[in-house]
């Protein structure tokens, strides 16, 4: 019978396509990951693992086994998960992911009431892309994910939380009229580089209307494009729920309320079937309360 230590053994040297770093990420020495990987091949009868004296790679029957692996895997996992929630399921650790342009303006004034209402919870914190969220959340490296709708989430359980507006950020000794007329006769505007939802989002707060040409300053942070504003460099669009938090500063910028434009919704999403659903539900009326008036 194959062990899950075994398929442990082969997906490690999948992601790292090399015995010693695979050993040292499954705590073992690299002979024993080298003889759970032979007594796997032996079991199946096939040869999953190429090694050579330059590089190491799998077989297509290798990776096709590691893929269903690493489901196995999460599997067992949850088996874990749910004995564990069982027996209390708002206790241990909680890996949550966001978006760069939620987390930092939402949870660290949510964080002392998540600690009071659940004191035996530990919450680890990751900041990456809505793609590398998701990714993580379907291959199990995080439990439950903070983003912003639209965008596809295929079979995840989807909790809507709040819906957050925009704010026009313009130079501040630039006169401007309100709404869409503003954003049409302000100059350039910029926003943050593609990979980024809340560029997307952004466009979609005026369907149509909004546009930036190819050349246009994209910025890797809020924090950025806020200070090519106060240069008057441009006009951009700021969530509220940022605003709120303070992004601004001291900048020289002006904001125009855009009561008009479509806004993002915020979400918490975890895996359909989740042992911990349930905390994730209440973790979401807590930053659903925390959201209000963004």
């Amino acid at each position: 019978m194959i062990t899950l230590r075994q398929i442990r053994f082969l997906t490690a040297i999948e992601e790292t396509l090399n015995f010693s770093r695979a050993a040292e990420i499954c705590f073992v020495t690299q002979p024993t990951l080298s003889a759970g990987i032979k007594e796997l091949e032996d079991r199946l009868g096939v040869q999953l693992v190429e090694r050579t004296k330059r590089r190491v790679m799998l077989t297509p029957l290798g990776q096709e086994i590691a893929a269903r692996g690493r489901q196995l895997l999460l599997d067992a996992a949850e088996i874990e998960t749910l004995a564990r929630a069982r027996r209390n399921p708002f206790e241990g650790d909680l890996r949550l992911g966001s978006i760069p342009t939620i987390g930092p303006f939402l949870l660290p004034r949510m964080l002392p009431e998540i600690r009071a209402a659940y004191p035996g919870l530990r919450l680890y914190l990751r900041e990456e892309m809505t793609e590398q969220l998701i990714e993580g959340l379907n291959a199990g490296r995080l439990d439950v994910i903070l983003i912003a709708l639209p965008f596809e989430t295929g079979a995840l359980e989807v909790m809507p939380l709040f819906d957050d507006g925009y704010q026009l950020a313009s130079p501040a000794n630039r006169p401007l009229r309100s709404g869409p007329e503003a954003l049409e006769s302000s100059g350039d505007l910029m926003l943050l580089e593609k990979g980024h939802c809340l560029q997307r989002h952004a466009l979609a707060a005026y369907p149509g209307k909004l546009l930036t040409s190819e050349d246009s300053f994209a910025a890797t942070s809020l924090i950025t494009l806020i200070a090519m504003v106060a240069e008057g460099l441009g006009i951009t669009l700021l969530p509220n729920l940022a605003v709120r938090a303070g992004v601004v500063g001291a900048a020289e910028i002006q904001l125009t309320p855009l009561p008009d434009a479509c806004p993002r919704q915020i979400v918490l999403a975890w895996r359909p079937g989740s042992a911990r659903a349930a905390l994730f539900r209440k973790l979401g009326e807590v930053l659903r309360a925390g959201g209000e008036g963004a």
